[in-house]
């Protein structure tokens, strides 16, 4: 059975700071070859990369913790942290953050159903940010001063899957995707 419920979107937009570091590029001198100094580069970006996922992930832990710190001071219990939920939700964050999708919950049924678990219930949660030193907290505070995703937070669920992806203009995407299995 295929059950959608609260279905809004928290936008939480403030342009004060871009969070999205530049990498310096070293510029060749006389003594470096050409692949030596194109070896340089690839390593820089490679690090950067590193660098953005790890940031990424941490920011996804934030959401998690911040979320079950929240139904916990509610008298509801945890969510457990299933990893092909976050795969589904990591997914639809760097379709948003690519522009490969807009900014919604386009494709919703297709995430649930990609996974390999029986359930009842399933909802969405998504949130685009920039500027803030902290979006994940900003993701948060938004969907629960929003009764439609504040009804997924205290939702009857007992599984969370949470993914971030930044792009390079800064611009954090965030989705949390809610299952209650069978």
């Amino acid at each position: 059975m295929f059950r959608q419920t609260a279905f809004g979107m928290a936008l939480s937009v403030l342009v004060l700071a871009s969070s999205f570091m530049t990498v310096p590029i070293r510029r060749s001198n006389s003594t470096e070859t050409g692949s030596q100094t194109q070896k340089s580069i690839n390593t820089t970006i490679q690090a950067s990369i590193s660098k953005f996922n790890s940031q990424n992930s941490h920011l996804e832990k934030l959401v998690f913790d911040q979320i079950n710190q929240y139904r916990t001071s509610q008298g509801l219990s945890k969510l457990t942290l299933d990893a092909s939920i976050t795969k589904q939700a990591r997914i639809h964050s760097q379709n948003m953050a690519n522009g490969k999708v807009k900014f919604s919950h386009h494709g919703f049924e297709q995430r649930i159903k990609a996974l390999p678990l029986k359930y009842e219930n399933a909802a969405e949660n998504v949130a685009f940010n920039v500027g803030y030193s902290d979006p994940s907290k900003q993701a948060v505070i938004g969907w629960l001063n929003s009764p439609g995703h504040l009804k997924n937070i205290q939702g009857k669920y007992t599984l969370t899957g949470v993914g971030v992806a930044t792009n390079a203009k800064g611009e954090v995407y965030l989705t949390q995707i809610f299952l209650h299995t069978r």
